[in-house]
């Protein structure tokens, strides 16, 4: 299927399985109605052309898979009482749906279907992950490594929460406003590791999937269309409009990576830098701050700086302080150890990735090694640099940073010591 179609498809997939799921209300069963519909598009279409309607096309095929698969059902639940004669309501077929017309009910459709997989009756966590299938269209894999654990166990996760949906009997629909606030930490942070996904991809070929990126911009735009007096929520976008800013410039011409300190900051998106600005200073002054204005603000700095040694590197750190106070992830604890780097020498940072490294969230993470490697070769120890790189390398699972890292290590052996 050519490129395009394959995209449309990514970008329809949440706005089809939302209204599968409001009509029929079995979540996991229409997950698999809708991958059928996919399976369908990407056979028929190649040689039949594509629909006028595509979103409406496989909403008609997912509920046609969704009738047969309820038939099933009722004729097996009728199998197995029958000894005990008791009645079963017969299915009458259901018309297949009109298709939506309006662009407004295709972003209701997704909008939806991001707040209610965010379920009151799961764990902030398995909400996420079940969240990130169903939106994100992220795999198993992808989200494990998110959120820093196995494949299987997350596989487990996503299983028992589905269950637990179906199970609760709590409705498919847009929750009230009360409870779209209590759901409102997870669908940030659903957002916040979708775009990450597609800013840094996680593995593959390319270095970015911007469908993804631009798809969680997207729907953080209508979360704050909807809940505009939500610091946290303008904080999420500002953070996600300043980091894509420097998309173009974060590859070359054949989609090797290139490092911040290295870009050509004339490309970055100055209207993007302008709103993303605009949107986090407006929030600071709301009064409480939270941890995605704070990081909406550490990316404002970096995007304010005319060159990499304009960087305002001492609040740079002052802010990741606040926020490791707010955040203590590994994560943030590793940017604070380059800030401190970046402010009071390398050492200083490499001390701060020894206390790290005994995270065992942190163990083997293919970044710990990067940041060393990059702190090494700063304080002048080229050999443990290129270990550290080269350590990196076999690690990522993703092609553009192995290359990125497995040159570092290169060019590092190729360059003589000084003295020499």
């Amino acid at each position: 299927m050519a490129a395009l179609d394959e995209h449309l498809l990514r970008d329809l997939t949440p706005q089809v399985l939302g209204a599968v799921v409001r009509r029929f209300g079995d979540f996991a069963a229409s997950e698999d109605a809708v991958q059928e519909a996919l399976l369908a598009a990407a056979t028929q279409w190649p040689a039949s052309g594509l629909p006028d309607n595509p979103r409406g096309w496989l909403i008609q095929v997912a509920a046609r898979r969704m009738i047969d698969h309820i038939r099933s059902e009722s004729a097996r639940r009728q199998r197995e009482t029958a000894v005990m004669n008791e009645p079963v309501s017969s299915l009458n077929p259901l018309p297949a749906p009109e298709p939506d017309k309006s662009e407004a009910m295709d972003h209701d459709d997704t909008l939806m279907l991001l707040f209610m997989s965010c379920h009151p009756s799961l764990t902030p966590s398995s909400a996420i992950a079940v969240t990130l299938r169903a939106v994100g269209g992220l795999t198993t894999a992808e989200i494990a490594r998110a959120f820093l654990v196995p494949e299987p166990t997350m596989a487990q996760r996503i299983s028992r929460a589905k269950q637990i949906i179906q199970a609760s009997g709590v409705p498919f629909e847009m929750p009230e406003r009360a409870e779209r606030q209590e759901r409102l930490a997870a669908v940030l942070h659903v957002l916040y590791l979708m775009f990450n996904e597609g800013y840094s991809s996680s593995s593959g070929q390319t270095l970015q999937r911007t469908d993804l990126s631009n798809e969680a911009i997207r729907l953080t735009r209508a979360v704050h269309h909807l809940l505009p007096e939500e610091g946290e929520v303008a904080g999420l976008l500002a953070l996600m409009l300043l980091t894509d800013a420097r998309r173009i410039a974060r590859t070359g011409a054949a989609g090797e990576l290139i490092p911040l300190d290295e870009q050509d900051r004339s490309t970055w998106d100055r209207q993007a830098i302008a709103e993303g600005t605009n949107l986090v200073t407006s929030s600071l002054s709301t009064g409480t701050v939270g941890a995605y204005q704070l990081q909406a603000a550490i990316a404002a700095v970096h995007d304010e700086a005319s060159s990499v040694d304009d960087t305002d590197w001492p609040q740079i750190l002052a802010l990741y302080g606040l926020l490791k106070r707010m955040d203590p992830s590994p994560m943030v604890a590793l940017n604070y150890a380059i800030a401190a780097a970046m402010v009071h020498g390398p050492d200083a940072g490499l001390k701060l990735l020894d206390a790290l490294a005994t995270d065992d969230r942190m163990a083997g993470h293919y970044r710990l090694d990067a940041v060393r490697g990059h702190l090494l070769e700063r304080a002048g120890r080229r050999a443990q640099a290129i270990e550290c790189y080269q350590a990196a390398a076999r690690r990522t699972m993703s092609i553009p940073e192995r290359d990125y890292l497995i040159g570092k290590a290169a060019r590092l052996a190729a360059t003589p010591a000084a003295g020499d």
